[in-house]
């Protein structure tokens, strides 16, 4: 039996890698392209930290290694610290816990901080860290674009009743997944568990018939395989 794997490259792929290690066949069927984008970004001396709210930020925030990056979570901390951040900090969670993180470490008096993440997103943790005195360069460095359908050999496992459980890792992918899905028989998802990587996502995912929907007990990729366990 196999697993569907609905993220964005290149994670998929790292999920792909985790879950052969676990002995389950994944099924990589991104419905979401990441696209980076042209930002007005500010010199690094004139922040005092960097927030990432997920990996794909990285790649736009090269020339701000010597800056203290606070990531979003482990995955995002550990590619950055391959990729030359010398002094990293996770928050272990979500947006709150990025938040909390930075209220923490930072200095509301201080130099700005730079907040880089997906375009429409990020506007709530923005706000927050405002409303406790920072101030705020809020940029998107890459969008998700939605896939205009799904892989045919997704459809082909799904159909022919080989998946076992599919994975969203956000509320994007779990909606867009959803819109992709809406054309294949109602049976073709009664004996698959949905596992979510949040709330929000779960949410997401109930009009399709699934088996189950589940809910990881933190937001992050260990978890969610975890329940596969």
């Amino acid at each position: 039996m196999s697993v569907l794997v609905t993220r964005p490259q290149p994670g998929a792929a790292e999920t792909a890698r985790r879950l052969i290690v676990m002995g389950r066949t994944p099924v990589v069927a991104p419905v979401l392209d990441i696209v980076p984008l042209a930002a007005d970004l500010p010199p690094p001396g004139q922040v005092q930290a960097v927030l990432a709210t997920s990996a794909n930020a990285l790649s736009a925030l090269r020339g701000y290694s010597s800056r203290v990056l606070l990531a979003v979570g482990d995955a995002t901390a550990a590619k950055a610290r391959a990729g030359g951040f010398t002094t990293v900090h996770s928050a272990g969670g979500d947006a709150r816990a990025l938040a909390g993180l930075a209220v923490r470490i930072c200095d509301p008096a201080g130099l700005p901080l730079l907040l880089a993440g997906q375009q429409d997103q990020g506007r709530e943790l923005a706000q927050a860290l405002r409303e406790a005195g920072f101030t705020v360069l809020h940029r998107s460095v890459y969008a998700a674009r939605p896939a205009a359908f799904l892989p045919e050999p997704a459809r082909a496992a799904l159909c022919g009743h080989a998946v076992e459980a599919a994975l969203f890792f956000s509320p994007a992918t779990a909606q867009v997944f959803v819109s992709l899905a809406a054309s294949l028989p109602p049976d073709t998802f009664t004996h698959v568990e949905s596992l979510a990587i949040s709330p929000e996502a779960a949410a997401a995912l109930v009009p399709l018939p699934w088996n189950r929907i589940r809910v990881a007990a933190a937001p992050n990729q260990d978890e969610l395989l975890g329940l596969l366990s």
